[in-house]
């Protein structure tokens, strides 16, 4: 009997959708997204606090930092500082926690830019809050995590923003090649603290606990040495913000689960999978409604569209479209990796090639973790091979004169006649580092022997 109402139920939920908007039956061999999520059950009355505060939970929260690092806070303390005095007045600063009196500080502002312009505000906690904050996170993480629904995939442990591309790319070859791209406004910003308080509660029961969270909250910014406060926003920087911004976008994800929508949500980035245009068209305008009038949140329009997937980045990729959609790396992304190498390489850096090289690894390494995982490898090698050629025009440019670039040459194994006539000539520093004598000079091997790591493993370019 349950069975068939909970039949009957669906039924009704989808009637109310507009063709295309939702699945019309679940796919053979998969399961719906919601049937994945526990049951969310009643704040449980626990002592909460005393688990934080248990020496096992600092132990890994104080790795966690540590691992982190990060700057100092207002107090002006590094981790190794902050260290030594924990040391010290842990008892005490355990004490207020116990007894719900801890008052945490207030964070620095700190502004990054964005890649696609304006500015990114981060709030910096001293290192002492971050502990606290960690200790917190993992605690109650562990608790709701496992509510969160499974199209969720922004900082959860076990999920990543590859698997949620590679979900994207699943619905798109399903034959949802329509995406609602919606972008949020300054959402870690906006975030109203008495509904996400409220969200907080119904899932916390140690009032000691959530003085420390409403602390978190309002403990104000100092931006210019002054103080100001706060009444809005889960300012990014510290660790509870991300486990925070997910429960309040929790209540999209059920609406999006309860309309029966194919989507993927990465932090405050959410994409919906839809048959056709008008069909996202209408999507678009009740998710609008939605998260304007039930979660205050504003929509950025000028971001936000209806669109195909290839016309649109996803974590940093587009997704192709046909019975075999392919993930790319966008066009933002390749600029932003093209302008970082440019800046590496800068000529008037005035450092050795060695040098230069060092500089690059890490950030070419961390690149190729993340975009690797494209399904472009001529991309990857055309990458590999204009990196090379800008640190041969470096090398060219190093040499100098030309009786220094032919000694070189020649030390190298350049023939004498092929070497004479690249010392010599008068054309500019990029065209000669394609010069046959140039590349035969410094071939790849010679900045494999030096380290330098390739976008791209296997190329040969």
């Amino acid at each position: 009997m349950d069975g068939k109402r909970q039949k009957i139920q669906q039924r009704l939920a989808f009637m109310n959708e507009p063709e295309g908007e939702a699945p019309r039956r679940v796919q053979q061999g998969t399961e719906p997204s919601a049937a994945k999520r526990e049951t969310e059950s009643p704040a449980p009355e626990v002592r909460l606090m005393e688990e934080v505060c248990e020496r096992e939970n600092l132990v890994q929260a104080w790795k966690r930092v540590q691992s982190n690092k990060g700057s100092p806070g207002v107090d002006g303390r590094t981790i190794d500082e902050s260290r030594d005095d924990l040391r010290e007045h842990w008892p005490a600063i355990r004490e207020q926690l116990l007894r719900g009196t801890y008052k945490p500080q207030p964070v620095r502002r700190v502004e990054i830019p964005k890649p696609g312009g304006g500015v990114r505000k981060l709030g910096i906690p001293t290192v002492l809050d971050r502990l606290i904050q960690q200790a917190v996170m993992q605690v109650l993480q562990k608790r709701w995590d496992p509510t969160f629904s499974s199209n969720s995939f922004g900082f959860r442990p076990g999920r990543s923003p590859h698997q949620a591309v590679t979900q994207a790319q699943a619905y798109t070859a399903e034959g949802y090649q329509w995406v609602v791209d919606i972008d949020l406004e300054k959402f870690f910003d906006r975030v109203n603290h008495d509904r996400l308080m409220a969200r907080v509660a119904q899932r916390v029961g140690d009032k000691r606990l959530l003085k420390l969270i409403r602390a978190f909250l309002t403990a104000g910014v100092m931006e210019d040495g002054l103080v100001s406060p706060v009444d809005e926003g889960t300012p990014q920087g510290g660790p509870l913000s991300p486990l925070l911004s997910n429960l309040v976008l929790d209540d999209l994800d059920r609406e999006l689960e309860r309309r029966g929508h194919r989507f993927c949500r990465y932090a405050d980035d959410c994409n919906i999978y839809v048959r056709s245009h008008r069909a996202g068209k209408r999507v678009m305008v009740s998710v609008c409604q939605f998260l304007k009038k039930k979660l205050r949140l504003k929509v950025n329009e000028s971001k936000s569209a209806v669109a195909r997937p290839d016309d649109r980045k996803f974590l940093g990729f587009r997704l192709t479209t046909g019975a075999e959609p392919q993930r790319l790396i966008s066009p933002q992304a390749l600029q932003r990796f093209q302008a970082r190498v440019r800046e590496l390489t800068s000529r008037t850096r005035g450092i050795s090639i060695e040098q230069m090289i060092g500089s690059l690894k890490p950030y070419l390494r961390g690149w190729r973790s993340y975009f690797g995982f494209s399904q472009d490898p001529l991309v990857l090698r055309n990458l590999d091979a204009r990196i090379r050629r800008r640190l041969r025009m470096m090398i060219w440019r190093q040499w100098g004169s030309g009786p220094t670039r032919y000694a070189n040459l020649r030390r190298l194994g350049v023939p004498h006649m092929r070497a004479a006539v690249a010392a010599g000539s008068p054309t500019g520093f990029w065209a000669m580092s394609r010069h046959a004598a140039v590349q035969q000079a410094l071939p790849n091997a010679y900045f494999d022997s030096l380290g330098l790591p390739r976008v791209s493993v296997t190329s040969n370019a």
